[in-house]
This record gives structure tokens, C-alpha cells and sequence, in this order.
């Protein structure tokens, strides 16, 4: 479930992000182009969440 959520937030941010910065350029709105970078982006961030320890780091 955590998996489906990093997706559907990533996917619906990365979407917004290419509609803005597309309407800022004048470039019309592609949905293929968010949905490719929509699936790079949530790769990336679950590589990143696994390289990212869980446990507590001991103060010596």
C-alpha cells in the first residue's frame, strides 16, 4: 500500500509541476511527458527510501 501511495502522490505532483512549468514556457500540455516522469520520480524516491536507515544512529 505504501508503494500505491508514493505513486499516486508522485504521479499527481509531477503532473501539476509539468502542467506550470509548460504553461510558463508556452509549451501546451503533454500527459505522456508527466506520466514518463511521473515513473522516474516514484523509482527514485523508493530507491532512496530503502538506502535511508530505519534504525536509530548510537551517540558514542
Amino acid at each position: 500500500m505504501r508503494l500505491f501511495w508514493t505513486f499516486f502522490w508522485t504521479f499527481l505532483l509531477v503532473q501539476m509541476a509539468t502542467y506550470v512549468i509548460g504553461s510558463m514556457q508556452g509549451i501546451p500540455y503533454n500527459f505522456s511527458t508527466g506520466a514518463l516522469l511521473g515513473a522516474i520520480f516514484t523509482i527514485l524516491v523508493i530507491i532512496v527510501a530503502s538506502l535511508i536507515p530505519d534504525e536509530p544512529i548510537e551517540h558514542h
